[in-house]
């Protein structure tokens, strides 16, 4: 990289999470962008603190321990720019995921058309669809602004009308609308995001700006029947999000001014930088990010001509976690354990952990019961995300994830890099990747963080991704088949750099492993039993196919698509331990 692209800026980044609160410093090193380190310290959005800001402090004055270098003044504020004297860095970007799930109220023309494009968009950030209006709905106006009152929407999306179509169908939705943020206290009234029809602007301005605590317009959703972009509107729901957070968590006004503006939701910055990896790829394949948090779960993917962002609150490990039995029960949560669990211990898990989120597992029992429901969370969101994936996508079957490479995972629940074993079988459960993938664990949580970078300094993230911040797990090679258990699917043969070889014979049910250190290559041939796919077509295999190393080797996934567990509890709690024994774990 030419130096001269390279100016010898320091860059830290705070991400404010709903348990912890993470500040990580980007500078120079040899002429290159490297992470330099991190401090992490339970965040303070919540009582007796109730000041994100405190958080933020507590992470930077861990770095500053760390590094053994000034990063905060006597009055415990950064120091911005560096000074001479090696102190302060040149500039600050901020990610935010804390606080409650925005209430939102979506507003569209038709419900399978408008509504539901409204709906995806409110899916890229932190929000919770409390309502939804649309000319199907036969509520009389008046109960429709009793619902409204009754709910407080911190914000409403309004789609609805192609560019140029009709108009007087979105003013009728837009008048009960009007009428509740009349009614509300001044300080109650939600945001607005109008996304529809460009033609009725001044009528939205007209009949609801005056009433909204903050008016947002966007390019049309929905320009046509046929045709939904959302990506513009994206950026601006972003910034929605931050002004909404910024009432309702003290402290966060300071970390954007600091910031100078670039504060960022997590889940948005994650995006931006999926979007930007997958550009950087260019391949057939799509690119996977999944983070499993305290917040949310957030999926997001990026495919040739369009990328794909989910936010699911509702699947978060964290003060969310009971309203997890919404959409699931607990005997679905208890099929990923190893051991004889009884329900009632599920249920009073989610509620302690729903209290106390930072809380660590003390005993096994404990460590079992918070894998299988980050297990079951994961899988949900999943299942969720895929709905909206394109149609077009890489895939071997449609029923059945797209082709994905890389797959990368972090959160709370996946980037314990101590555990790479555990954290592979959580994605491969609950992923259910198909063909070949290059796993990656995001160990540091650096994903929105570059995401958010990108927009103050654009070599940074490439750089960082270049240096090996992320910890490669290994190529994971996922065959499509359904055969009987035991029966041989798979034969493969790796030869290393040094002219080594290694074989393995894989079987209908197992997982196996050959191994291949990280940053080493080898060349693998793969023969296929007939009807077995990996990406190449049915009974096709694939002669010297350069693959790369990781903690865990090349890791072979045999136990189908989707994934096939016996019914019998007891049977498949032994093959879980003999699933978790054959990738290193307990």
């Amino acid at each position: 990289m030419p130096t001269s692209l390279v100016t010898s800026n320091s860059l830290l980044a705070i991400d404010v999470g709903a348990s912890n609160t993470r500040a990580v410093l980007f500078d120079v090193i040899e002429g290159e962008y490297r992470f330099v380190a991190s401090g992490i310290a339970p965040s303070t959005a919540e009582a007796p603190f109730k000041d994100v800001s405190e958080g933020a402090r507590n992470a930077i004055q861990v770095l500053q321990n760390i590094l053994k270098k000034t990063l905060l003044n006597s009055a415990r504020s950064l120091i911005l720019p560096s000074q001479p004297d090696g102190s302060g860095v040149d500039s600050l970007v901020v990610t935010i995921s804390a606080g409650p799930a925005v209430r939102t109220l979506v507003v569209g023309l038709l419900k399978d058309v408008s509504l539901d494009s409204a709906r995806r968009l409110t899916e890229t950030t932190y929000a919770r669809v409390l309502d939804a209006i649309s000319l199907s709905d036969h509520r009389k106006p008046e109960q429709q602004i009793d619902s409204i009152l009754r709910m407080r929407p911190d914000m409403v999306i309004i789609a609805g009308g192609t560019d140029g179509g009709a108009s007087r169908s979105i003013q009728k939705l837009l008048d009960p609308i009007g009428l509740a943020s009349y009614l509300l206290p001044e300080e109650k009234r939600p945001a607005v995001l109008y996304a529809g029809n460009a033609k009725l602007v001044d009528e939205v301005k007209a009949l609801v700006g005056s009433l909204a605590s903050s008016l947002h317009f966007s390019h049309n959703i929905r320009p046509s029947l046929e045709t939904e972009d959302i990506d513009p509107a994206e950026l601006e729901l972003a910034q929605m999000f931050i002004n909404i957070r910024k009432k309702q968590l003290k402290g966060l006004d300071m970390l954007d001014l600091w910031a100078g503006g670039h504060t960022l939701p997590t889940s948005y910055a994650t995006g931006r930088m999926v979007r930007f990896l997958s550009n950087v790829y260019g391949s057939n394949k799509g690119l996977l990010s999944v983070d499993l948090g305290v917040s949310a779960a957030i999926i997001s993917a990026g495919f040739k001509n369009k990328s794909v962002l989910k936010t699911f609150p509702q699947f978060g490990i964290g003060e969310n976690l009971p309203g997890l039995l919404n959409y699931t029960t607990l005997e679905d949560i208890l099929r990923w354990s190893t051991l004889d669990i009884p329900t009632s211990a599920i249920l009073d898990y989610l509620h302690q952990k729903a209290l106390h989120p930072s809380t660590i597992a003390a005993t096994k029992e404990d460590f079992v019961i918070a894998q299988s429901v980050a297990k079951q969370a994961l899988f949900l969101a999943m299942q969720a995300a895929r709905r909206d994936f394109p149609k077009d996508a890489a895939s071997i079957k449609p029923t059945l994830v797209p082709l994905f490479d890389p797959i990368i995972a972090g959160g709370a629940a996946l980037s314990d890099a101590s555990r790479p074993g555990q954290s592979l079988l959580l994605l491969l459960d609950t992923v259910q990747p198909v063909g070949i993938s290059t796993i990656i664990l995001d160990q540091n949580n650096l994903m929105p963080m570059l995401g958010a970078a990108a927009s103050q300094n654009n070599i940074l993230p490439v750089q960082v991704l270049e240096s090996g911040a992320f910890l490669s797990v290994g190529t994971v090679i996922s065959p499509v088949v359904s055969a009987r258990y035991g029966s041989s699917i798979l034969k493969a043969k790796v030869i290393y750099e040094n002219g080594a070889e290694a074989a393995m014979d894989l079987k209908y049910g197992f997982l196996e492993t050959l191994p291949l250190a990280s940053g080493e290559t080898g060349r693998i041939t793969i023969q296929v039993a007939r009807g077995v796919d990996i990406g190449f077509g049915p009974g096709r295999g694939v002669k010297a196919l350069t693959v790369t190393g990781g903690a865990l080797g090349i890791v072979f996934d045999g136990r189908g698509r989707p994934l096939d567990m016996p019914a019998d509890p007891v049977r498949r709690r032994e093959l879980i331990k003999k699933w978790n024994w054959t990738l290193g774990g307990g």
